[in-house]
């Protein structure tokens, strides 16, 4: 086998060979820190050799490129690589990421664009040395908050997708140095009052809960009720002061990022009559006209367009 002949390899490239399976002699080398199989036929049900995530291998590869490839899904082995630095999916089938790719944690780089992903899982956050992102070419609607808990993250591309807005706590990637977002339908103007529902009896005795501090114990209320009560979000308006459950306002708004970007953030509201509160970027009082506010839509979908398309 390959061990026999090359007992300390490290860098194997095999792309390009028109390969629909990679043979079980991989298991055998040990030292293996560079698989490259780019470009083949690979992603059949037998395309990734049995015992992979227990091998000798599992341990010592850092660096796997599998892009160009036919994978519809992300082979389960490859979540027992525990050592994986660099993952490369790009170009294949990929209708969604596993939940289970958390348990990546030494993963800093993953490519996962020229997809057909529909959305990112929140257990993606829970990478803690991802670096850089690749999530472009795909067909993403929308980004997770938990996304924010990335404090590593440095890249994060996301263009040509099919995001029309991002959450507010992207602020937090105070690390990021490069976003790409081009090709997305992202708003270009104000929009006000999305939806909003009512909010039931439920929630109406919920908040006056939180909003008068009635004390209780959970002794008091049956166990689903605390568990309802302990969900409460805040509202962002510090002039406000109230809480929501499941009926909120969705408003748009742009605000600055890092001082180089006007981005589409997602705010929640309490109710309609509660304003959000306004960054230096996106001022809108209540006595402004809907002429002004459009004109500084305008203003800033040129200044986003020129910033993130150009």
């Amino acid at each position: 086998g390959l061990a026999r002949w090359f007992p300390a390899l490290e860098v194997l490239d095999v792309s390009g060979a028109g390969l629909a399976a990679l043979g079980a002699e991989l298991l055998e080398l040990p030292r293996l820190r560079t698989l490259l199989a780019k470009n083949n036929r690979l992603g059949g049900p037998g395309a990734l050799p049995k015992g992979l995530g227990q091998a000798p291998l599992a341990r010592s590869l850092r660096v796997l490129n599998l892009s160009g490839n036919r994978f519809a899904e992300l082979p389960a082995a490859l979540l027992g690589l525990r050592g994986l630095q660099s993952l490369s999916l790009g170009g294949n089938r990929l209708h969604s990421i596993p939940p289970e790719i958390q348990a990546l944690r030494s993963l800093e780089f993953l490519y996962l664009g020229g997809n057909f992903i529909t959305s990112i899982p929140p257990e993606l956050a829970n990478l803690p040395s991802l670096s850089y992102l690749v999530l472009s070419d795909n067909k993403i609607q929308s980004v997770p908050p938990q996304l924010a808990q990335l404090h590593s993250l440095r890249s994060l591309s996301l263009h040509n997708n099919l995001l029309t807005y991002l959450p507010r706590e992207i602020l937090n990637l105070v690390h990021l140095e490069e976003l790409s977002l081009r090709g997305n339908p992202l708003v270009v103007r104000f929009v006000r009052d999305l939806t909003y529902n009512p909010p039931s009896l439920l929630e109406l005795a919920g908040r006056t809960v939180k909003a008068r501090n009635i004390l209780y114990a959970p002794s008091d209320l049956p166990e689903n009720l605390v568990r309802y009560l302990s969900l409460a979000s805040n509202c962002p308006n510090p002039k406000c002061g109230g809480v929501y459950f499941d009926s909120c306002v969705r408003q748009i708004k742009f605000v600055d990022f890092c001082g180089k970007y006007r981005l589409p953030l997602m705010h929640y509201l309490c109710s309609p009559e509660c304003s959000s509160p306004c960054s230096s970027a996106s001022q809108s009082s209540t006595s402004q006209s809907e002429s002004d506010s459009e004109d500084e839509a305008i203003v800033a979908a040129h200044r986003m367009q020129k910033v993130l398309l150009g």
